[in-house]
């Protein structure tokens, strides 16, 4: 009786042990497919939205991405807050724009990339290709986004880094790549049907401030602006008195307020050409440094671009040959 009775004890915790070894097996991190190497979800946390949007479309369905920075967000002075810090600490790749854009995240993003892959568009671009801020300086222009065969290129280097710190998705990233940079260059093609309709005399675009310089040089605009390169830079009434006349001397007709910048100082010129009885008028609000809300054409990269061209051109007289959204 007592041998029978410890037999079937031991069939008991024989069966017991099999069954917490499968339970194990099941749900450890190699063996569930969600969490296998090959299919995990990379998690991606970007700075801008026109990161996410090409994060998006370079890794597909490989990964989930949000950007640190909404609508109407001026990544120049953004100041990390604690949920950003852990949001990035969070994730598994971090992608920013570099070249100076994201200036006070800095020392968060080189510590983190001390522990994970941190990348950079801007380190991924020809440094013939970039705009110097001034003269006399070396320090350059982030805003290469508004160039789009320059943040193509970027696109392109920023999928091969991508493919190199995963490389189980390498292939998928490549192909991704391909379509998405296709797309870039029919919007290129597009842009530049709207902007050539444009009066050669009227094509002067004034902002509140200078990120649009890489835009002028692709689609042969002069352009000005109030502040400087980063809206952190001071403007005084000399610098407004100065547009004022040169606006007024000009004949501009519109200039352009911005969706990350306030719209007091473009108002102010206004005004100022009004007084001076040049009827200057506001032609509408620009996407500069932040996209529109998610979930909204004008909150893709695309978007965005094509949001700006169709003001800029109705505001510069431009043909109205493309279709409203």
């Amino acid at each position: 009786m007592k041998r029978a009775c410890f037999s079937g004890w031991l069939l008991l915790l024989v069966g017991f042990a099999a069954g917490l070894a499968s339970c194990t097996q099941a749900t450890s991190p190699e063996s569930d497919p969600k969490k296998s190497n090959g299919n995990q979800s990379i998690h991606v946390v970007t700075t801008t939205g026109m990161l996410a949007d090409a994060v998006r479309n370079i890794a597909g369905s490989a990964a989930t991405v949000e950007a640190l920075m909404g609508p109407g967000v001026d990544p120049h002075g953004y100041t990390v807050s604690q949920g950003d810090v852990t949001k990035l600490r969070e994730a598994d790749l971090i992608v920013y724009n570099g070249i100076h854009l994201e200036g006070k995240m800095v020392d968060v993003l080189e510590n983190l990339s001390k522990s994970k892959p941190v990348l950079a568009l801007g380190e991924g671009l020809d440094p013939s290709k970039l705009r110097l801020v001034g003269t006399g300086t070396s320090t350059h222009d982030p805003h290469v986004w508004f160039d789009v065969p320059l943040w193509s290129s970027g696109v392109r280097a920023l999928a091969l880094q991508m493919g190199e710190k995963f490389p189980q998705h390498r292939n998928l990233f490549t192909q991704n790549a391909e379509v998405y940079l296709a797309q870039l260059s029919q919007l290129d093609l597009e842009l530049r049907t709207i902007y050539d309709a444009i009066p050669p005399e009227n094509r002067i675009l004034v902002t509140s401030h200078d990120a649009f310089e890489y835009f002028g040089a692709a689609y042969g605009f002069e352009v000005m602006g109030l502040q400087g390169v980063s809206t952190v830079a001071e403007f005084g009434l000399r610098d407004m008195t100065n547009m004022v006349n040169l606006l007024t001397e000009r004949k501009i007709p519109a200039v352009f307020v911005e969706s990350s910048v306030p719209p007091r100082s473009i108002q102010s010129v206004v005004e100022g050409c009004r007084q001076k009885g040049h009827p200057l008028v506001i032609g509408g609000e620009l996407y500069s440094d932040a996209m529109g809300p998610e979930g909204t054409p004008d909150g893709t990269y695309a978007g965005m671009l094509l949001h700006n061209a169709r003001l800029i051109s109705k505001a510069l007289g431009g043909e109205t040959k493309f279709e409203q959204p």
